[in-house]
């Protein structure tokens, strides 16, 4: 079993996508990737995949792309904020950028987000990411 049950890659770009899913197989750290191309879609599959909130199918980790069609980051965090408790997962969600604007970060403080990085992943940031929010687990060579 790896060290994350499910994630949820959430981002408009397909290259983007592509290139995290291979490095997080390559890392092994998660029993299944699930890619979701806007907020909007990353909410419908939350509804469908975490009823009950606490499924092994149901994400434990979300890797939010800031700037999105149909429905961004923010306004996802937004969306979630406002479901009931009992509905959301207990999820990690980073939020992942290009752009560092400090209005932007500023805006995060509000929201259930755990933090930020910029894009692109890399093996060092997913490592950090796990010792920081994952701390039982290891990264995998």
């Amino acid at each position: 079993m790896a060290a994350i049950s499910c994630i949820l890659l959430v981002d408009d770009d397909d290259t983007t996508n592509f290139l995290s899913q291979m490095l997080l197989k390559r890392m092994a750290i998660a029993d299944t990737i699930l890619v979701a191309g806007n907020g909007q879609e990353a909410l419908d599959l939350l509804q469908a995949r975490c009823v009950p909130a606490v499924t092994s199918t149901c994400p434990t980790l979300i890797l939010l792309d800031m700037k999105m069609p149909r429905m961004n980051g923010f306004e996802f965090l937004q969306a979630y904020a406002q479901r009931p408790p009992a509905e959301n997962p207990a999820v990690v969600i980073i939020m992942l950028t290009t752009s560092l604007n400090p209005r932007d970060v500023d805006h995060l403080h509000d929201l259930p987000v755990s933090g930020y990085l910029a894009k692109p992943l890399t093996r060092d940031k997913i490592d950090q990411l796990l010792l920081e929010h994952f701390p039982a687990t290891r990264a995998r060579p």
